[in-house]
C-alpha cells in the first residue's frame, strides 16, 4: 500500500495548483507538455500506433472511378502491470486494457492519373466502457513501378478523431476501499479523451505471383495526441490536460491472396519502435508495439 503521507502529498500539490472556479469549487488542472519519453506519452502513441491505417499491400489499381471496399481487424496487445503504470510520471496504473481489437472500414476509389483515394472509418463501438469517437482516416497514394509482378507504391494519410474511456477511474475502483483506490475515484467513473490524430507518408514494395502477393510497407508518421481527462477524485473534478507530440516510424509485412475477381483476404504484422523512460535513473528502453491485422476486401467492377 502506499504511504499515506506520499498520497496525501500528491493530493495537497493537486489542490495547490487548482484554479478556484466558484467560491468553494475547486478543478484540479495538472496541464503538461509532455516529453516524448514520459510513460503517459508513451501509452499515447502505443495506442494511437494501433490505428495506424498502412497501406495493407500495394496501392491498387483501380481505373478512374473504380472503387472496392474491406472490413478490418487489428490486435490490440494486452499490457502488463508494468505498461500500465503511466499515470503522474509512472507511478500510477490505467485501465488501459479495453478492447482486444480494433476495427476499420476502409474504401478506395481510382482517380485520374494513375491515384487512389482511401477513407476509413473506425465504427463508434464500446467495449468496456471504451469507445471510438469520429475516428476518421484519409489517404492518397499511386504506383510508381508496375512490372513483372513488382510495385512500388507510396502514400500519403493521416487521422482524425478520439477514443474515450474511463481510463484515469475505471469504474470498478469508484467509491472502492482505499487500499484498492488510492488515488480517490468516487462518484462514478471518468470519461476521459484520447486524441488520436496523425498524419504520414509510406512506400510498399510488393510481388505478385498468381493469387499471391507480398509486401512490405515502411513509412513515418507525426502524432499529436492529447488526453482529457474528466475524473472526480477525492471530491473534486479533475480536468487535467497533457499533451504529447512526436514522430514514429513503423514497418508492416504481410500476404494476401485474390478469391477470385471479386474477393481478397490479407494478414498483417505491424511494428512500431517506441521509447519510454520507466525510471529517471536509467536509460529508456524500446517498449515497441507488435500485432497483427486481417483484412477483407471486395473489389466492385465495371463488368
Amino acid at each position: 500500500m502506499a504511504d499515506p503521507r506520499l498520497r496525501f502529498a500528491l493530493l495537497l500539490s493537486c489542490l495547490v495548483a487548482a484554479p478556484v472556479v466558484a467560491a468553494q469549487d475547486i478543478v484540479i488542472r495538472n496541464d503538461e507538455i509532455l516529453a516524448p519519453e514520459r510513460p503517459e506519452a508513451w501509452a499515447m502513441r502505443y495506442m494511437t500506433a494501433t490505428t495506424l491505417m498502412t497501406s495493407f499491400g500495394p496501392v491498387p489499381a483501380l481505373a478512374p472511378w473504380e472503387w472496392q471496399v474491406a472490413g478490418e481487424l487489428g490486435e490490440i496487445p494486452h499490457l502488463d502491470a508494468a505498461q500500465t503504470a503511466v499515470g503522474f510520471n509512472g507511478i500510477k496504473g490505467e485501465d488501459l486494457n479495453k478492447s482486444p481489437i480494433t476495427g476499420r472500414l476502409r474504401g478506395w476509389v481510382g482517380l485520374p492519373g494513375g491515384f487512389v483515394a482511401e477513407l476509413g472509418w473506425t465504427p463508434p463501438v464500446e467495449v468496456d466502457g471504451a469507445k471510438p469517437r469520429d475516428l476518421f482516416s484519409a489517404a492518397i497514394g499511386r504506383r510508381f513501378v508496375d512490372a513483372h509482378g513488382y510495385t512500388v507504391s507510396a502514400r500519403v494519410f493521416g487521422q482524425h478523431g478520439a477514443a474515450t474511456g474511463d481510463i484515469t477511474c475505471p469504474a470498478h475502483l469508484v467509491d472502492a476501499d482505499y487500499s484498492v483506490n488510492a488515488y480517490g475515484c468516487v462518484q462514478r467513473p471518468s470519461s476521459d479523451t484520447l486524441e488520436m490524430n496523425y498524419y504520414g507518408f509510406d512506400t510498399t514494395f510488393a510481388y505478385q505471383t498468381g493469387p499471391w502477393t507480398t509486401h512490405a510497407t515502411g513509412g513515418l508518421v507525426r502524432m499529436e495526441n492529447t488526453v482529457q481527462v474528466d475524473a472526480i477524485t477525492f471530491g473534486y473534478p479533475d480536468r487535467s490536460y497533457l499533451v504529447a507530440h512526436d514522430d514514429a516510424w513503423f514497418l508492416a509485412a504481410g500476404i494476401g491472396r485474390d478469391l477470385g475477381t471479386h474477393w481478397a483476404v490479407g494478414a498483417e504484422l505491424l511494428y512500431v519502435p517506441l521509447t519510454v523512460l520507466r525510471n529517471p535513473d536509467d536509460s529508456s528502453d524500446n517498449d515497441p508495439l507488435l500485432s497483427w491485422r486481417l483484412q477483407l476486401r471486395y473489389r466492385f467492377t465495371h463488368e
